[in-house]
């Protein structure tokens, strides 16, 4: 099993979702983050006045899949997260050890 972490825009949040619907893959876990890469954020204006904004705004998607899956979710994720912009995001994939659903008591895949 693995983790797929993977920071993106959020007006790119839908289309990644939908995706993943499509393919099969509606569970996962979406908090609001913020940071900055290279980038190092971005300047703005706001009436006049020019000031920098550091730490931008952006979502974390955490999926746990089968090992034969995770290829084609991070194809799907960074595909349909993608603007070719500065700023589109990382992706991760981390070992999973064990899973365990708490309510059935199911472990290891059968828990995703």
């Amino acid at each position: 099993m693995k983790k797929i972490e993977a920071v993106i825009r959020r007006e790119r949040l839908e289309d990644v979702k939908s995706a993943l619907m499509a393919m099969g893959y509606p569970g996962m876990t979406i908090t609001s983050v913020v940071g900055h890469g290279r980038q190092k954020g971005l300047e703005e204006q706001f009436r006049g006045t020019t000031y920098k904004v550091e730490l931008l705004p952006k979502l974390k998607i955490e999926i746990v899949a089968a090992d034969s899956d995770v290829k084609s979710i991070v194809q799907v994720i960074a595909s349909n997260g993608r603007t070719g912009r500065i700023g589109d995001g990382k992706l991760f994939v981390l070992p999973v050890e064990d899973a365990l659903r708490i309510r059935t008591g199911e472990t290891g895949e059968e828990a995703i």
